[in-house]
């Protein structure tokens, strides 16, 4: 009985993961849309993408800067950082802001939202997987790597394509028919071109 006990008081803490997973999910399902909307929202068909760009990096600045800066100081975290740990963050900053911009470089474009974020979204976990076996490959060699990885890849890949294929689009506005009504008084002694020559 205590076994389970255990087990069960457990349990939740090794599922804390998938909440907070499950939280990005929601966070990075809207990003491209709302992204989107900013953009057409700053009625600039020119530079209404890096106005909208702007205010992404200032909702950086206030989450990923001040809001860590808040919870080291009040938690009397230590200031030391190693290098590495520090170049990798950066550079992780920066192609997160470069791949923000792409999303908005792609509306620019006339690329549909939901076409964009469907190859994003297909395309980035096969890019993650890779460049993950790339720094840290298998102990066993790339032979070890199982095959339903690669069906995994493949799948993915392919579900990108058929969502971006698919897409279902918005309905079909049916233009409103005005129907014009004339009058047109003939007189009886009226001549027509080409009539009497």
């Amino acid at each position: 009985m205590k076994i389970r006990s255990n087990n069960n008081k457990e349990n939740p803490k090794r599922m804390t993961w998938l909440l907070f997973a499950l939280m990005t999910v929601g966070a990075w399902g809207v990003y491209g849309i709302l992204l989107h909307e900013g953009a057409l929202g700053m009625k600039d068909p020119e530079f209404g993408r890096y106005k909208a760009f702007l205010w992404v990096g200032i909702a950086y600045f206030v989450t990923a800067v001040l809001a860590p800066l808040i919870l080291l100081v009040c938690s009397g975290a230590s200031w030391e950082m190693s290098f590495k740990g520090s170049a990798y963050s950066f550079v992780a900053g920066i192609v997160g802001a470069i791949g923000a911009f792409g999303v908005l470089l792609a509306f620019g474009a006339k690329g549909h939202p939901a076409v964009v974020m469907a190859i994003i979204f297909a395309g980035a976990p096969v890019v993650n997987a890779l460049v993950a076996i790339a720094l840290h490959p298998p102990g066993e060699g790339w032979s070890s790597v199982s095959p339903l990885f690669w069906l995994g890849i493949g799948f993915a890949v392919l579900g990108g394509f058929l969502v971006t294929l698919k897409k279902p689009g918005p309905s079909k506005k049916v233009p409103n028919k005005v129907a014009v009504s004339q009058s047109v008084t003939v007189s009886p002694d009226a001549s027509y071109p080409g009539e009497g020559d």
